[in-house]
């Protein structure tokens, strides 16, 4: 349910944060926001997400994650789509009960010939097998995290979440002010994981008030009670 999309044909690193500080992210060449996602037939409200780098402050558990990974190879490069990136995704796609594009480059180019974003990509490789892969796109203060995947044969090692350790480490690295992982939904649990990293440095954004909100202690509405499902 996008409320606003825009189409630009470049997208400087400030303008791309000024756009994440107002609630809006990448959706292929495009940048849309919106307020609201369907679920089964119900509608849940959408609150988008950041956490201020600076705050980061990692917890045992992401101590540990980030320790018993330390046996894979981590490799940062920008993004260059190929063979290897769609096999990867296409076994990660094969495994997960949401909608996704078909592609890799469907859901990062949608069939655009180049980007207009500074798109990163860390690797994690295990002997030299691409093991999972995380996307980020670059600001001047701030990095959207765009997408994770990674080899179900691995789901034990929660790559998914190890990724976006990686992403705020390289944010603190960079001197970024902010890491943007989407948004979370009110009354749908399934993307609290996006929470992890460290819940006391993450905020969401008010809308009405035009501002950033800490997201500890703030209870937020969930599910709208009205069916979406098609006329009859």
């Amino acid at each position: 349910m996008i409320r606003d999309i825009h189409f630009p044909s470049e997208l400087a690193g400030h303008e791309l944060d000024d756009y994440l500080s107002q609630g809006w992210f990448r959706m292929g060449q495009t940048i849309f926001t919106t307020d609201f996602i369907p679920v089964s037939n119900n509608i849940y409200p959408v609150y988008w997400l950041r956490f201020v780098v600076q705050k980061v402050n990692y917890g045992k558990k992401q101590q540990r994650l980030l320790n018993s990974n330390k046996e894979f190879t981590i490799v940062m490069r920008p993004f260059l789509l190929s063979e290897e990136i769609e096999e990867l995704y296409s076994l990660y796609r094969a495994t997960i009960d949401f909608d996704a594009p078909f592609t890799a480059e469907s859901f990062l180019l949608d069939g655009a010939t180049h980007s207009i974003y500074d798109t990163q990509l860390i690797e994690i490789r295990d002997r030299g097998r691409l093991i999972a892969a995380g996307i980020f796109d670059n600001g001047e203060k701030s990095i959207a995290g765009i997408m994770n995947f990674f080899d179900p044969a691995y789901k034990a090692k929660s790559l998914g979440k190890y990724l976006m350790l990686l992403k705020i480490n390289y944010a603190m690295e960079s001197g970024k002010q902010y890491y943007y992982p989407g948004y979370i939904a009110g009354g749908f649990s399934k993307f609290d994981y996006k929470l992890f990293p460290d819940p006391a440095a993450a905020e969401i954004y008010d809308a009405g008030r035009n501002e950033w909100i800490p997201v500890v202690g703030v209870s937020l509405p969930g599910k709208i009670d009205f069916d979406i499902s098609s006329d009859t």
